[in-house]
């Protein structure tokens, strides 16, 4: 699971805030709702987010509870609990979800218990059947800058994406004790929440889109989702890592736009 940080002062600015919910949200249309991975900043979607409102979609992004969640309760399920209540808040319907590494667990556990309220769902270097912690083997070295440098590099198969400040700020949160408690905390609970046989039985439209070069989840786990889903697309992305809306998000906007053109969604 990766933790990487991308935080845009831009789209911050454009953050709402009510009802208990922070979120970005741009265009009109179906809704697409976006669920960031562990840690993972509102701009890591930057692409889908001015991609989609000028093609008839309302694109959402809220701030998932990571930090303000009691530690015990720090688990996919809460989140997609979450999502529900943020879903009625907002009085959606028909939704279009889009997650990410943990974003894409709590997807596919929100579709799964709703399925009801999604006509599609799009996961992109998903935790749910098999993953690789960032931290959990380097836990001792988490106060060596160089290894954290590493590490998240290793999210990307572009390392230059890792830029001094993302890697600065996984540096900072890893060494964060509350923070670390609630990463592996959030760890433990993806692993908990496998979910090899809730897959066959959801029938939602599902798009997976996975990088070859993905070290984290790599992918013969995009392969399983295919194989265990019985209504998904594979599509995959060349020279991409664990975040392809980040490395290729022209590429990723194409497969997205053509696979809901084709679905009528």
């Amino acid at each position: 699971m990766h933790i990487f940080v991308l935080k845009s002062k831009s789209m911050e600015k454009e953050l709402i805030k009510e009802g208990g919910f922070s979120y970005i949200e741009k265009g009109e249309g179906r809704p697409i709702i976006i669920l960031h991975g562990l840690m993972g900043g509102l701009s890591n979607f930057q692409g889908v987010f001015e991609h989609f409102p000028l093609k008839n979609y309302k694109v959402i992004i809220p701030e998932l509870p990571v930090d303000s969640t009691p530690i015990l309760k720090t688990n996919v399920a809460t989140f997609s609990k979450f999502v529900k209540e943020f879903i009625d808040f907002k009085n959606l319907k028909d939704v279009i979800l889009l997650g990410n590494s943990l974003g894409g667990h709590v997807g596919l556990l929100f579709t799964r218990d709703y399925p009801e309220l999604v006509s599609g769902l799009i996961i992109t270097g998903s935790s749910g059947l098999y993953e690789k912690s960032m931290i959990g083997d380097g836990y001792p070295k988490r106060g060596n800058y160089d290894y954290i440098q590493m590490k998240t590099e290793e999210v990307f198969y572009d390392p230059k994406i890792a830029t001094k400040e993302i890697v600065d700020e996984v540096f900072e949160s890893v060494n964060d004790r509350e923070k670390l408690i609630r990463t592996l905390s959030l760890a433990k609970s993806a692993i908990r929440h496998n979910m090899a046989d809730d897959l066959p039985k959801m029938e939602t439209k599902t798009l997976i889109i996975w990088g070859k070069q993905d070290v984290v989840t790599p992918p013969n786990v995009g392969e399983d989702f295919n194989s265990l889903l019985p209504n998904s697309d594979l599509s995959w992305i060349d020279k991409c890592g664990h975040a392809p809306m980040m490395e290729h998000p022209i590429d990723f906007n194409v497969i997205m736009g053509n696979w809901l053109s084709k679905n009528n969604l």
